[in-house]
């Protein structure tokens, strides 16, 4: 294992873990259109057939956001608009919606997530800010069908899942879809000045983090009924679930607060920082592992630990978070929180020869597997940490 940095929070170093992030998905352009998405811990790909929604669009943002903050060096652009064409010809339905998975550019899993679909906007958005124009008609589609398909008015949060034809639902009702359509919205927002993004992702956030986390301890639960009470029993036995873990989530409460300074930078409301500083406390009140370091991944409601692994995403937000907070109120405990988070994630989770992280390691740190990326990671997390905090250093 390499030296940690002197400094966690120094841009050199940053900017540095990011490129050398970015290197290790250098192979992963795929001739034939979008990215492939499977790799082991060396980069060989595992699956060459896979193509899911999630990190179809991952790669369009990492790609975009690289792009713009590092214009000269113009690959990245062009890697961008490879991915962003992918999902315009193969993803895309003649609906407007985005299907959930692909084999071989066939439709697999034509389902139409909400989750996903937070991704293509997201992704439009930050293709269209690093300037590819086209990429508005595409943001403009798919917002249209999450607003007259997705939304419910009378609850202020979107549903998750439809089927194919966008006239069958589901009746689960989720966080984890609403909170990536804050970001989403936010990223929209910021790419077109369009106060519609703004004010639908300030009602979302209003929705969670103060009426629904009132019914909830004070935190954001993960699963909701048709009329969106909390839901305590929906997939108890699956607390480690990609998309819907069973479980207060420690990394979500995090992610949560780093939205809502995110929002108070945009257009300022009074319960913000107090709500994402609430949110952040719990998340390290429950998450915290004082035996083994790191934050868990679930918590039950009781507070028994009900999914000890750590993943590379949770250590993500959570450092994130810790550092937006530093610089919002100046409280040193934060920037302890980020230096400790950064030291867990450098010793475990960090791969050091091959480069990338790891996406999941026991409850010690130790290895799980040698699947580093398999499909929805793309790494997104841990790059948006890192551009979030170069963003904020002063």
């Amino acid at each position: 294992m390499r030296e940690p940095p002197a400094d966690f929070a120094d841009a050199a170093f940053l900017e540095r873990h990011v490129v050398e992030t970015l290197a290790f998905y250098d192979g992963a352009r795929d001739p034939a259109g979008g990215f492939f998405h499977c790799f082991r811990d060396d980069g060989t790909i595992y699956d060459r057939h896979t193509r899911h929604l999630v990190s179809s669009a991952r790669f369009v943002i990492n790609y975009a956001r690289a792009a713009k903050r590092y214009p000269g060096k113009k690959e990245f652009l062009t890697r961008a608009r490879h991915g962003f064409e992918f999902l315009e010809r193969a993803h895309r339905q003649p609906n407007g919606a985005y299907a959930w998975e692909l084999d071989d550019g066939a439709v697999r899993d034509g389902s139409i997530m909400a989750y996903g679909q937070a991704f293509v906007v997201l992704s439009a958005a930050t293709a269209l800010s690093a300037g590819i124009g086209e990429a508005r008609a595409a943001l403009d589609g798919v917002w249209s069908v999450l607003e007259r398909h997705f939304w419910e008015e009378g609850y202020g949060a979107y549903r998750d899942e439809l089927d194919a034809s966008l006239t069958q639902g589901s009746p689960y009702r989720g966080q984890n879809a609403n909170m990536h359509l804050v970001e989403a919205a936010l990223g929209a927002y910021d790419a077109t000045g369009d106060l519609r993004f703004l004010e639908r992702a300030e009602r979302v956030a209003e929705t969670f983090c103060r009426r629904l986390a009132g019914d909830a301890g004070g935190m954001v639960w993960e699963h909701y009924t048709t009329t969106w009470r909390p839901d305590f029993g929906y997939n108890r036995d699956r607390p480690n679930d990609l998309f819907k873990p069973w479980g207060y989530q420690p990394g979500h409460q995090f992610e949560w607060s780093r939205l809502l300074l995110a929002l108070e930078q945009r257009r300022a409301k009074p319960w913000y920082v107090s709500t994402a500083i609430a949110l952040y406390g719990n998340g390290k009140r429950i998450g915290f592992d004082p035996e083994y370091g790191g934050v868990v991944y679930g918590v039950a409601p009781d507070g028994a630990i009900a999914s000890g692994e750590k993943y590379h995403w949770v250590m993500s937000e959570g450092f994130a978070a810790a550092w937006r907070l530093f610089r919002r109120t100046g409280d040193q405990q934060y920037r302890v929180d980020y230096d400790t988070l950064w030291s867990f994630a450098w010793r475990h989770l960090v791969d050091h020869r091959y480069g990338a992280w790891y996406r999941v390691v026991t409850r010690d740190g130790a290895k799980i597997d040698d699947l580093k990326s398999p499909p929805g990671k793309a790494d997104y997390h841990t790059l948006g940490a890192c551009w979030d905090v170069l963003e904020h250093l002063s």
